[in-house]
Order: C-alpha cells, then structure tokens, then sequence
C-alpha cells in the first residue's frame, strides 16, 4: 500500500503579509466592543519582528493570532501601559538587544477555543524564547472577572491575591496562571479601555527554564531547547460492552499524557483487537479482521481528534485492516496534533501473524515529518530487523516508536534486546509501548506480557543503563521522559563512539529498492 496521508487540519506558523486581512478580520470577530485592528498595526508588528507574529490556521482558515516584541528586562518590569512599552500596539518600540519577550496581544476565534488554539500560540511563544535564549515571557494580562467582584474587592490587588489563593475563578488570570505564568503585580491603567478589569493588567511572567545567567558573556554557546517528551502507555486489555467503552479508555490515556505536557503519546500494538470483545460470539479470523476494517474510519477520525483536542501527537498503536488494494495489513496510524494522519504498515509479519491473520508485509520505509522533527515507526517485530531503524535514522529521525504485542517473557526479550540494540548503533532514542492482560473472547489475544520502556544511547549524557525510564511489568501504567535531541547530535560527533560516522560504507552498505 502506498503511503496515507493527509494534509495538516491546524497549522502553526510566523505570520505574512497575505495574512493581515483574515487577522483583521479575526479581530473584528473576537474583539466585539473595540475597533479592530487595523493594516497599519499589523503590518507595523510584522515590519518590526517578523519572527514574533503567529498565526493559528485550521484547514486554511486563520483562527487564532500572537504578537509579540523583544523589550529589556529594566522597562518590562516597571510600571507602564500597554500603549508606553507597545508603541500604541505597533511594536515600534521592539528593542533586538532585549532580554525579554513581551506579548502585545493573543486573540482567537471563539468559535474553535476548544481546539487549544490559545495554548499552541502560547507554545510557539515559548519555542521562541527559547530559540533566542531570552530570559522569559512578559505580558500585562486582562482580568475581566474583577468588575464583576468589586464590591468584594474594592482594590485590585486584592482580587488578585484572591485569584492566587483559588478564592475567586477570573476567565482570563487563572487560565494564564494554570498555564505558567507567574502573577507579578497589578498594573494600574494599564489599558483604560478594558472596562471589564478596571482599566488594571496584571504583569505575568514566566521564565526561560533554558536560560542560564553564565552565558551572557558567551553568546556562542545557547541553551538547547530541543527537548521532547514523550508517554508511553503500557495499557491492559480489556473487555468491553461497547466501542465507545475503547475510546474512553484511550481518551483516558491521552489526557494524561497531555497533562504532563508531553509532545507524544505511544500505545501498544493491536490494542484494536479490544474492539472485538464486545462482539456477541468470538469471530474467526476472516470475519474478525472484516470487523475490525469496518472500525477503521471511526478509529481513525476519533483519534485524530483527540490529538487536536490535547495538542499531543499520537502513535496509535497499530491496527489490523484491510488497505485500500485489498490486502491486510497490521497498519501503524500517527496522529499528529495539527490534524494530519499518516499510516505506516508494519514491514515484517510474524509467522503467527501470517499464518492466523494471513496479515502482508508493507513497503514503504519512511519516516513521518512532526513538529518535533522526523520519526520514525517500527512495529514489533521491526524492530529486530537492524536494516529498519539505520534507513529510519539515515532519513533524520532521532526518535524511534514502537508498539509491540508478546504473550510470553522471551517473546518480549526479544523486542527489548533489539531496540535497546538499535538505540545504541543508531545513536537515538526508543521508544516501546506493550500490553498486559488478556481476553477471553478474542482469539490471538490469550495472554500478554509487556514491559514498556524509553531507551537511550549509552554514553556520557544519558542514563547510566540506556533506560530513561521503565514501567513495571505487565501493570497498566505509564512512563514518562525528556529526550534531549542534542545529546544525540553531540554523542554523533563527540561521544566515546560513533556508530553513525564509524559505518565502513567502502566496505558495506544497504540498497533498497526505491535506489536509497
């Protein structure tokens, strides 16, 4: 089957030129009770930081705007309106020597805000900080719940101090405080038309976690922001009374891993097979495999929503269905957060999955392009192939997810040996996700045994036995890390080995048959 996939339903990116009549527009739309913005502002913020504008775009449409400017710590934190420290909402007052960046404005259409619209900009706000190695974040944030609470409050920051101590729910502060920011102060007249605060903002701010005060003098070495965190679900089978029952546990999973603020959520292979337990008899092979390609648009729709919804990328397993040229495939779904989905079938069936399922290997090799860099997708058996991860990693990915399904300890020695393996000759990460349990009433899913792991390198800057974390066997659970990309660009080229660079290719090498 030729590879799927789908154009990105979200898209995050710097603002253009052709963009300013869709953000008037947009602000029009959001700002009801004020003049929108108009070409002028917006081609004055453009004008003076091209790389602090963002725009949000669901299928093409501009649903959600960032601006911001660089200011010195000195006049971020001193008492000032918005109008002083924007220059009237231009950004004519940007200063590139500044250590801070201050946000002028977010606005997004209500119509989509339970798309997380507000938080990717927020996201691309704080990918900006860190690539310019800034101290943090500043901003004067609205409180439109004060007005409301007055008579309780009569001082502004005293209905602060009560948003702080979880006394009051203010629409705005508390989403910027759950959010990360830090309350600093109130700043009186701080935009005099916003009657709904009392003309107050509040000063928030967060900092750079990147950042460190001893590089001030040395430019040339920045913080890297180039950290990635992933979940990986060691989920249990379960038997369930309806589909619905699936999804909410997958859901579950999900909003977890998005709690902790992770870019990618991994979950076992043919977790699907659940759906089969709530048929009323057990199928065989042929009628379950009919079955499960009948779920296979749902499957996929509903996770490509969840994966907007929380704004995580999802490794969706992989799931047994027949392709488009008639074949069945044990097929791989990434779910990624702006929308797109791709498929990628698993290349090498086992004799089991051959024999019972009559499952075909796949053909395409290649890795998916995310907001975290390319990927790469091995499922299960895959991974004991070492030609499969070196072509994953030669195309750029530094981040290897596998799902895997084995019923017997051995079995899933086999798979831990070998990605642990591919971790180290490959210089990158792994990642595996298992299942644990069993059902009854599904055949081929008797029993299971799984311990999920995050497999590094072994050298210098990673965990001292390649594991970066670990659940405990065969307990539904997850396992969570940080993966730092340029730990494995300095290992390539300074660590104690260097497998990709080492490769003898006058010697050897591996030609595929699409000439790479």
């Amino acid at each position: 089957m030729a590879e799927r996939q789908t154009p990105p339903k979200i898209e995050v990116r710097t603002a253009r030129k052709s963009d300013i009549d869709a953000i008037i527009a947009l602000s029009a739309k959001v700002f009801r009770d004020e003049a929108p913005y108009t070409r002028g502002t917006i081609q004055g913020q453009l004008s003076s930081f091209p790389d602090g504008q963002f725009v949000v775009l669901y299928e093409g449409t501009v649903v959600g705007y960032a601006a911001t400017m660089m200011v010195p710590e000195e006049r971020a934190f001193r008492e000032h309106s918005w109008a002083e420290i924007t220059g009237g909402g231009y950004a004519s007052l940007h200063d590139r020597h500044g250590d801070w960046l201050y946000g002028i404005e977010v606005c997004v259409d209500p119509d989509y805000r339970r798309q997380r619209i507000g938080k990717r900009l927020y996201d691309a706000r704080r990918r900006l900080c860190h690539d310019l190695d800034l101290k943090g974040i500043v901003f004067g944030g609205r409180m439109p719940g004060y007005q409301r609470h007055r008579r309780r409050y009569p001082e502004p920051r005293a209905y602060l101090e009560a948003i702080r101590n979880r006394e009051v729910n203010d629409p705005v502060a508390t989403f910027h405080i759950q959010a990360g920011f830090e309350p600093v102060k109130v700043l009186r007249n701080y935009y005099p038309e916003d009657k709904a605060s009392g003309g107050n903002g509040v000063l928030m701010c967060w900092n750079n976690p990147y950042y460190d005060p001893a590089r001030e003098a040395q430019p040339v070495n920045r913080g890297n922001p180039d950290v990635v965190r992933v979940v990986t679900v060691q989920m249990e089978a379960r038997q369930i009374g309806a589909p619905d029952d699936f999804y909410k546990a997958v859901e579950y999973f999900v909003e977890v891993a998005a709690d902790y603020g992770g870019d990618f959520v991994v979950f076992p292979e043919l977790f699907t097979l659940m759906l089969l337990s709530c048929e009323p008899e057990t199928l065989a092979p042929d009628a379950a495999i009919q079955r499960l390609s009948e779920h296979t648009p749902d499957f996929v729709e509903r996770l490509s929503q969840m994966a907007i919804r929380r704004n995580i990328n999802i490794i969706g397993g992989s799931h047994a269905t027949k392709t488009d040229d008639g074949d069945i495939q044990n097929v791989g779904y990434v779910f990624l957060r702006d929308g797109s989905v791709h498929a990628r079938e698993k290349i090498h069936p086992t004799p089991n999955e051959r024999q019972y399922w009559s499952i075909k290997g796949g053909d395409p090799i290649d890795t998916v392009e995310t907001d975290c860099g390319p990927i790469g997708l091995m499922i299960c058996y895959d991974s004991e192939f070492p030609e499969i991860a070196r072509r994953l990693v030669d195309q750029g990915a530094r981040i290897l997810f596998v799902p895997f399904n084995t019923d017997t300890r051995h079995g899933y020695l086999r798979v831990r040996y070998c990605c642990q393996a591919r971790a180290v000759e490959n210089q990158c990460y792994v990642v595996t996700s298992g299942m644990t349990g069993n059902l009854g009433n599904v055949d081929n899913l008797d029993i299971e045994y799984a311990q999920s792991g995050i497999f590094t390198p072994c050298d210098f800057p990673f965990a001292r036995d390649g594991i970066a974390a670990e659940t405990s066997e065969n307990v539904e659970m997850v396992a969570v890390a940080d993966l730092n990309l340029a730990a494995l660009s300095w290992a390539r080229f300074e660590g104690s080995v260097r497998n990709l660079r080492d490769r003898r290719f006058d010697l050897y090498r591996t030609r595929w048959s699409d000439g790479g």
